[in-house]
């Protein structure tokens, strides 16, 4: 059976950990929220009207593709594209390959960059691995001016960071509504993760300043990385109501198991 992400790839090990996924939606929430196509996410009101609902259907999409089969990840990827084709339909509008190719290239690069804060420094071949899945992501979707390779992408990426980020009215609402769901110390928390991992160019936006305040933490978390350090940090993170569904997300134990048995795939179909 051929797998979209080989079953050995560092990209499952990334993406099947509950708390390398929370830190890499805290990063791309930030740059979410400064990327010039925002009003793209407005425009169905999905996004602003329950931004964390949005964080876990997000990352469903996401595992039902690295985690499936080769057929069953090009079906999600294609149910994707045609979501997004309805979209521009309602709007008479087509959003544009940058904006595709932005989500991209920052699901790379928080990624890598979640990954290493938590865990260890990846290699130049793990990194590339990254940069692979996600471009055959967007190989998939038939986006125009794709990388051809990761040093490519760095450059591309950090162009991107340059020209297609601005401060609007849309930054400071959807901040706004982060706040609202997440609660005061929380939404604290969720800004000094997200300065943690941001590029320099997001957090100058966003004047986070050096998210050194959470450097002590996330040594104990190195250091100690138990069961129940994670559940502390996924709490420290989340409501507790949302519990269900950050355990839904982790995916460690069940698809080693799933993939012995060769039922992953529908195994993540049901989650």
């Amino acid at each position: 059976m051929e797998y979209f992400v080989k079953e050995d790839s560092i990209v499952r090990k990334i993406w099947g950990n509950a708390d390398t996924v929370l830190f890499i939606f805290a990063g791309a929430a930030a740059e979410f929220a400064v990327n010039k196509a925002v009003d793209w996410l407005y425009f169905t009101g999905k996004l602003p009207a329950d931004p964390l609902g949005r964080l876990f259907s997000t990352v469903t999409y996401a595992q039902q593709i690295l985690f499936a089969t080769n057929e069953d990840a090009c079906a999600a990827i294609d149910r994707i594209t045609a979501i997004h084709g309805q979209v521009e339909s309602a709007r008479g509008e087509q959003i544009p390959d940058w904006a595709y190719r932005d989500v991209l290239f920052f699901l790379i690069d928080y990624s890598i960059r979640a990954f290493e804060l938590l865990e260890r420094q990846l290699t130049l071949e793990e990194k590339t691995e990254v940069f692979n899945v996600f471009c055959k992501v967007g190989v998939r979707m038939h986006l125009n001016g794709m990388p051809l390779n990761y040093p490519i992408w760095q450059l591309m990426r950090e162009d991107h960071l340059q020209n297609n980020l601005e401060v609007s009215r849309f930054t400071e609402d959807l901040f706004t509504r982060y706040q609202k769901h997440l609660g005061v110390l929380r939404f604290q928390l969720l800004k000094q993760v997200q300065a943690s991992m941001a590029p320099d160019r997001v957090t100058a936006l966003l004047a986070f300043g050096s998210g050194n305040a959470l450097r002590p933490a996330i040594f104990c978390y190195r250091l100690i990385n138990d069961t129940k350090l994670q559940t502390w940090v996924r709490e420290l993170l989340l409501p507790v109501k949302y519990k269900a569904q950050i355990q839904a997300i982790d995916l460690r134990n069940l698809y080693e198991e799933a993939l012995r048995l060769g039922l992953f795939s529908r195994l993540i179909r049901q989650t």
